[in-house]
């Protein structure tokens, strides 16, 4: 199947659905990320949480689609896809690649006046901060050599020449629209924002980390917690815990 599927239903994935939640947790994955990544996070929250993870083209189920290469597209994409559910409070959470997508995704919802009420941004500067990169731009080993750098992916699998192959097309293409992402001057949100960070990780410093409060008229937070990229694969517990802080007001 060539192109990109359309309906909540592609972009959407419920592993724990939720009918008497009070509020709807948008889960959007990191470059290479796929919606099981929040699997386990999904059933942690429910079910006083419904967790909606979101799974972009190229990969698992979409794997025959061709991947977008362009934040605004995906953005765009996913808030559409999001319409069905906007009669709960929704809020969004993205790591990586994921938390830019998210930022983007709640422009567009409070653009169309549903606003969501938090947003979480996990293991990513600034939209505003900008790094000229050019990952995508490298040859296979170099995307290799980063995702070993980061960290987060299993070991065998990068020794499954096929396997690898097939992330090493998603990686290219994710790394594309991350990396040719330019955020709008002056780009704001009215929601509250979170920002979860490592102390270690090679790709966002903690000023870059700050500096998300600077996208906001709302409230903001830092938390810091110890480890690299893919900090959470060590506090899941932790994670968990943070988000129901955030999401608390909305429980009741």
């Amino acid at each position: 199947m060539q192109g990109t599927a359309t309906g909540s239903q592609a972009w959407i994935r419920r592993y724990h659905p939720a009918p008497d939640s009070r509020i709807r947790l948008v889960a959007l994955p990191h470059a290479g990320g796929s919606a099981t990544y929040f699997h386990p996070l999904s059933a942690a929250l429910g079910p006083e949480v419904e967790t909606l993870a979101v799974q972009y083209p190229g990969r698992q189920d979409r794997r025959h689609e061709t991947p977008v290469q362009d934040i605004g597209a995906l953005a765009d994409h996913v808030a559409q896809a999001l319409l069905p559910y906007t009669d709960r409070p929704l809020a969004l959470f993205g790591h990586s690649m994921g938390s830019t997508i998210a930022f983007e995704v709640a422009r567009r919802l409070e653009r169309d006046g549903r606003a969501p009420v938090a947003l979480i941004a996990s293991g990513r500067r600034a939209p505003r901060t900008d790094r000229r990169e050019g990952l995508h731009r490298l040859d296979d080993a170099a995307i290799l050599a980063e995702v070993r750098l980061l960290g987060g992916t299993d070991e065998v699998m990068l020794r499954d020449e096929e396997l690898v192959q097939l992330t090493l097309t998603v990686l290219r293409n994710d790394y594309r629209a991350v990396e040719t992402y330019r955020c709008e001057p002056g780009a704001m949100l009215g929601c509250p924002v979170t920002v979860l960070v490592g102390d270690d990780d090679p790709r966002v410093s903690l000023e870059e980390a700050r500096a998300w409060a600077e996208h906001t008229t709302g409230a903001f937070a830092l938390h810091v917690f110890s480890g690299g990229h893919f900090y959470l694969a060590e506090h899941q517990q932790a994670v968990t815990g943070r988000l129901l802080a955030v999401l608390e007001p909305h429980l009741r």
